[in-house]
Formats: C-alpha cells, sequence, structure tokens
C-alpha cells in the first residue's frame, strides 16, 4: 500500500508536537488539512493512532508502534533525494552557514579554502547565529547548514551530526573589573556582578540570573565585558582573536569543554556543495 508524503510528514509532526493546530502552523497548513490527512492515514493504517479524548490527541500504542516506521520512511526517502541531487549534479548557486561565534574562527581557516577551490561559483553565505537561533532558521529555511553547541534534543526535522572539534570557554571580565583583582572567583562574586549571557531570538534554556545583560551572539557579548559592563563565559578562541585585553578568571570548573553540532534540514536535501561542506566539517 501506498502512503501519501504529506500524510506521514503531518502524523510525524503532530506526534512530535503533540497538537494538530501546532502540526499545521508548522507545515504552513490550514488545521482541516492537517486532520484530514491523519485521518486517511489512520484509515489506511486501518485503526486510529491517537487518542483524542483529552484536550491534545496523543499517541496510542498502535500509533507509537506505527510512528518508528513513519521515521525510518521518511528517513529513508530523506537519504534517497540526497542521492539523486548529487547523481544529477546540480550545484547550487548559494550555500548559506550560520554558525556559533565557539566554532565560526575556526571554520573561516581551511575548509573555507577547500570550499573556493572546489566550488569557485557557488556563493558561501556565513553569519553567526547560537543555539535555538540556528535550529529555527534551518527550519525556516533561512540556512542550509548551522554550526552550533551541542543540544539537550532536536526537532524531528533537523538531522545532526558531532564536530570532531569542541569549543573551549572560559569566565572574562574588563582588566579593571572588580572582579578581575580576584585570586578565585567563587560562585557568590559571580552572583553579586552583573552576567553577560547568550539569549536567543528564538526560546531557549538560557537565562541570566541576578543583574544580566544579553545578547544573541558571543561577539557582541564580548564588547560589553571589554567596556567594563560584567563578567560573560566566552569562547577562549574568539577572546584570543579579539579580546586581548579581557581577564580570564580563575573559577572552578573552568576553562569547559562543549561539544559542537553541524545541522542541516532532513526535509530539504543539501545539495552537493552542501553536503561537501558538511563532510568537510566531519571530517570525511
Amino acid at each position: 500500500m501506498r502512503y501519501s508524503p504529506e500524510a506521514l510528514v503531518a502524523f510525524t509532526e503532530a506526534a512530535s508536537l503533540g497538537s494538530f493546530s501546532a502540526a499545521a502552523r508548522k507545515l504552513r497548513k490550514s488545521q482541516s488539512t492537517v486532520s484530514i490527512a491523519i485521518a486517511n492515514f489512520e484509515a489506511d493504517i486501518g485503526c486510529p493512532l491517537f487518542d483524542r479524548n483529552g484536550r491534545h490527541p496523543t499517541l496510542n500504542e498502535a500509533g507509537r508502534q506505527v510512528l518508528s516506521h513513519v521515521e525510518a520512511i521518511l528517513e529513508a526517502s530523506a537519504q534517497l533525494d540526497a542521492l539523486a541531487v548529487r547523481l544529477a549534479q546540480n550545484v547550487e548557486a548559494l550555500v548559506s552557514v550560520v554558525m556559533s561565534d565557539s566554532y565560526s574562527v575556526t571554520f573561516q581557516g581551511a575548509v573555507m579554502t577547500r570550499f573556493a577551490q572546489h566550488y569557485p561559483h557557488t556563493e558561501l553565505r556565513c553569519g553567526p547565529a547560537e543555539d535555538a537561533d540556528v535550529i529555527e532558521m534551518i527550519q525556516q529555511g533561512l540556512a542550509h547548514v548551522g554550526i552550533l553547541a551541542t543540544q539537550p534534543g532536536y526537532p524531528a526535522d533537523v538531522a545532526v551530526a558531532r564536530l570532531p572539534e569542541q569549543a573551549e570557554f572560559g569566565v572574562y571580565v574588563a582588566s579593571e573589573h572588580p572582579l578581575a583583582s580576584l585570586p578565585q572567583v567563587q560562585a557568590q562574586h559571580l552572583e553579586n556582578a552583573r552576567q553577560l549571557y547568550i539569549k536567543t531570538y528564538a526560546p531557549s534554556l538560557h537565562h541570566g540570573r541576578g543583574q544580566a545583560w544579553s545578547a544573541p551572539d558571543y561577539l557582541t557579548l564580548l564588547e560589553f565585558a571589554v567596556r567594563g559592563f560584567g563578567w560573560a563565559e566566552l569562547p577562549r578562541a574568539l577572546v584570543k582573536r579579539f579580546g586581548n585585553e579581557l581577564v580570564e578568571l580563575q573559577i572552578a570548573g573552568y576553562p569547559r569543554r562543549v561539544d559542537m553540532d553541524v545541522a542541516w534540514s532532513s526535509r530539504r536535501a543539501l545539495g552537493p556543495a552542501g553536503q561537501w561542506l558538511v563532510r568537510q566539517m566531519l571530517g570525511q
């Protein structure tokens, strides 16, 4: 039996989001269209897949079993799309990349040089973004590839792979900041001073504590710290290149290492240049 691809996507999104209306908004379709697609899919399967007795639909036992198979079908479909693009060698005119400031210093070296050599006629568009903003830009089709600190979880429509490099973070202040004169900084010292922290435009888990200023990128936080506005956890490579005047605080647990991921949409196949770029980042 053949199942509608649109129904499979609607089913997985409704299962992931726990709401037909939320799935409709994400897929940019009417709720009735999503509901009908799921109902038709249930009719094809031969049984209900959701418990609709509560306020929100929840997967029943049959739905949970079906979901794993549907996810495998969509993953196989995405892989086939990627293969078709590679076979056709329809090289894209533009590859857009958004990346964390904690990785961009490394990225702007050998990988970009090789990209320019392999794809001289493809525009490479790069910009800064962190965490939830990276994920949202990929989902909205505003970026083909994203590089970000490893997240606790990812949406079903975002594919990820762990990068071989890690980012290293330290806590920094301006040389004239009161914290700079302390031989050992404790958590209480930080709580009594203004924190400079990452706050993405998209909803995220980041929150300041006590006095706090925020920015959506680390380079802005670095500038805040240089001007003495507070303390910030910053990528050490970024500080080495742009913030030599900052003082790294001696504090338990730092410097700390952070895993990094490369992400792309599992719903829209990357072109040859985008796939090549991801493979290069992964060291393949």
